[in-house]
């Protein structure tokens, strides 16, 4: 009798653990390759189709390849899915040649070694009304506001250009997942751009709120694709979103966050 309550203790155990068991999520964020220059700091061109930047594309897939996700996520718009699939399934070494952004030159890529069938769109929209939230400084003179903004944005650019300039792929790519980093890309929504305004004037809150929103609903789209039998999950993110994205994962029981640092070692 003793060895049949055992026997069942640790079965409702194991199963207790199966059931418990956290997702892996390697979430990397990341400059923007091809630098489409929407962000309201303007950063250099990073060359990635150097030999030496394609070199260390491989070595950084070869990794992630390793870890082994199940599923990639990257910044594609989830309601254009199907574009994603068509671009997805052309000539893998034309798109290496001519497709300078990090959706091609890592995610593509590691995703082609992993033999994944496709990746997953997860962007949404949502509107960032930058020029209404200067209106509203100007109106609520906010003179202190609007110095602290341009010297933010001056640093920012500074720091960010002097650092493409010098860094390798890899220490950018490591730079840009550190949690000083994150803290870095979240300041300004919170010291700037919530404080903009009358106090009956929101349109710094709702623009902080639509950057939330946008994250949120991104995040969502995670949540909700990855399947039981996902084991380990990639997501490819500008830093910003990732950053992001990180609160949210620290908070949500089902993942475990995995640290780029700690798959390139």
């Amino acid at each position: 009798m003793q060895k049949i309550i055992l026997l069942l203790v640790l079965f409702t155990f194991n199963l207790s653990s199966a059931q418990t068991k956290k997702k892996q999520i390697l979430l990397i964020g990341t400059f923007h390759f091809a630098n489409p220059g929407n962000d309201v700091a303007q950063i250099k061109t990073f060359n990635i189709m150097s030999e030496k930047s394609q070199k260390e594309l491989e070595t950084i897939s070869d990794k992630i390849t390793k870890f082994g996700p199940d599923k990639i996520f990257v910044e594609w718009k989830f309601s254009q899915q199907n574009e994603l699939d068509k671009f997805y399934n052309k000539n893998t070494d034309s798109l290496f040649k001519n497709s300078k952004n990090e959706i091609t030159q890592l995610a593509l890529r590691t995703a082609k070694k992993l033999n994944h069938k496709k990746l997953y769109g997860i962007d949404y929209r949502t509107r960032f009304p930058y020029d209404s939230l200067m209106m509203s400084m100007e109106k609520a003179d906010q003179k202190d506001l609007m110095e602290k903004n341009t010297k933010m944005t001056e640093q920012f650019e500074k720091d960010q250009n002097e650092r493409i300039s010098k860094s390798t792929l890899t220490e950018l790519m490591l730079y840009f997942n550190k949690k000083e980093t994150d803290r870095e890309n979240i300041q300004w929504y919170l010291e700037v751009a919530n404080r903009t305004g009358k106090p009956d004037d929101f349109t710094g809150a709702s623009l902080v709120a639509n950057w939330y929103k946008r994250n949120l609903y991104m995040y969502s789209l995670v949540q909700k694709l990855t399947e039981s039998k996902d084991e380990k999950i990639m997501v490819l993110l500008g830093a910003g979103h990732a950053a992001m994205l990180k609160e949210f994962i620290e908070n949500d029981p089902t993942f475990e966050l995995v640290e780029l640092s700690t798959v390139l070692k």
